[in-house]
């Protein structure tokens, strides 16, 4: 498990030789998996450069499987290179939680998702390895992707990505965080802010902001991302 996890984050460190074509910026995964849990998820992201003004936004449902697997279906809608907004992908996500909560010194997991894009006839498929640890109020998360996408108008290639959040739990509502996002000449780096309101049973709340700046290039490129997810 050390060593994949140790060989993923190198490949993720060096992804410099490969060409990423998407937005690098989306989500930091945490491997928990909540028994029983449905949840439904809004993500929107507005993604700010010297051209263009770059809009996605992806709507949700899943459920856990079992007491350790969930899975996601998504729909996805971006805003394409004339500016229509429009619904473009589905996507299929399955987190799997390889070690229960506390158990080891830290906590894994491991996500697979697999993307279709039927308005330019190309797919994604990607697996990330999922680590947390956490001391105290503190919790550190690292992802290690990789994706392989393929299709038409694209050219079939191997994508490597790298994400990390460090954060402090202030309390449950307020936990400001820093996040750090790495694909191919990309480097993003922004503070974020995300909190959870627990209700009755297993119905909670969970919500995320971030503002992720790219530093890698002497270009403005600036990206604001948000969530919702209501579980119960």
């Amino acid at each position: 498990m050390k060593r994949l996890a140790i060989l993923l984050l190198l490949v993720s460190l060096t992804s410099g030789s490969v060409i990423a074509d998407g937005i690098v910026v989306d989500k930091v995964y945490h491997p928990l998996v909540l028994a029983n849990e449905q949840e439904f998820e809004w993500r929107f992201l507005s993604s700010q450069t010297e051209q263009q003004n770059r809009l996605a936004q992806r709507f949700g449902y899943g459920r856990a499987l079992s007491d350790t697997v969930a899975a996601e279906l998504y729909l996805i809608a971006e805003r394409d290179d004339v500016g229509n907004f429009q619904f473009q992908s589905y996507e299929l996500e399955v987190r799997w939680m390889l070690t229960e909560q506390g158990q080891y010194w830290a906590d894994w997991g491991a996500v697979f998702e697999i993307e279709r894009n039927t308005l330019v006839g190309s797919s994604e498929l990607a697996t990330g390895l999922l680590f947390e640890k956490e001391i105290g109020r503190n919790s550190l998360t690292l992802n290690a992707i990789l994706i392989y996408e393929w299709g038409d108008g694209i050219e079939d290639e191997f994508e490597t990505e790298f994400r990390a959040q460090y954060r402090y739990r202030y309390m449950a509502e307020v936990q400001p965080s820093i996040e750090v996002y790495v694909g191919e000449n990309y480097f993003g780096i922004g503070p974020a802010l995300m909190g959870v309101r627990r209700f009755n049973g297993q119905k909670q709340l969970k919500w995320e902001v971030g503002f992720i700046s790219e530093l890698s290039n002497n270009i403005k490129d600036h990206s604001l991302r948000f969530s919702l997810e209501y579980e119960f």
